[in-house]
C-alpha cells in the first residue's frame, strides 16, 4: 500500500510539472544533445514533427546550403537574383528560400535563416524549399525549432 501511494504522489507532482512547464520542442543537433532535423531540397512538404498550437511563439532557425539553381548553392533564405514566380508554393518568397505551414493545408509563410513568430492556427509543422521543381535539386539545410506555450495558447 506505501508503495502504490509513493507512486501515486511521484505521478501527480510529474503531472503538475508537465502541466506547469512551458512547452519547448526543440529539433536540432546542437552540442550532440538534441535531435537533428534535416529539411531536404528535393523532398515536397516535410514535416517536423512538432505540434503548434494557436498563440504558441514559434521560433525556427536554419543553416545549411542546398542546390536550387544549377551549379550554385545558397543558404535557407533563398537566391537574392530569382524571386519565386506565381506557380511556386509561395510566390511572395525569394525562389530556393525555407518555406512552412502549419497543418495539411495552412497558409505559407517564409522562414528562411530565422523566424519569430506567434501561430495563428494549430498543427503540425511542415517546412520545404519554395521550388515547383524539386526533383533537380540537391542538399538540404538543418533547422532548430523551439516552440513555447503562451497565456493565447489555444489546443
Amino acid at each position: 500500500m506505501r508503495k502504490l501511494l509513493l507512486l501515486a504522489g511521484a505521478v501527480a507532482v510529474l503531472v503538475t510539472l508537465v502541466q506547469a512547464a512551458p512547452r519547448a520542442l526543440t529539433v536540432s543537433q546542437r552540442h550532440g544533445d538534441l535531435i537533428a532535423k534535416q529539411i531536404y531540397a528535393y523532398r515536397d512538404w516535410q514535416s517536423t514533427g512538432v505540434r503548434i498550437d494557436q498563440g504558441d511563439r514559434v521560433q525556427i532557425e536554419a543553416k545549411g546550403e542546398w542546390l536550387y539553381t544549377p551549379d550554385e548553392y545558397h543558404g535557407p533564405a533563398g537566391h537574392p537574383r530569382y524571386p519565386a514566380p506565381n506557380f511556386y508554393p509561395l510566390a511572395s518568397g525569394s525562389g530556393g528560400a525555407l518555406i512552412g505551414r502549419i497543418g495539411e493545408t495552412g497558409g505559407r509563410f517564409v522562414v528562411g535563416e530565422r523566424l519569430n513568430m506567434q501561430a495563428t492556427q494549430h498543427g503540425i509543422l511542415y517546412l520545404r524549399i519554395n521550388d515547383d521543381i524539386l526533383s533537380d535539386n540537391d542538399g538540404w539545410v538543418a533547422v532548430h525549432i523551439d516552440v513555447t506555450q503562451t497565456e493565447d495558447s489555444l489546443p
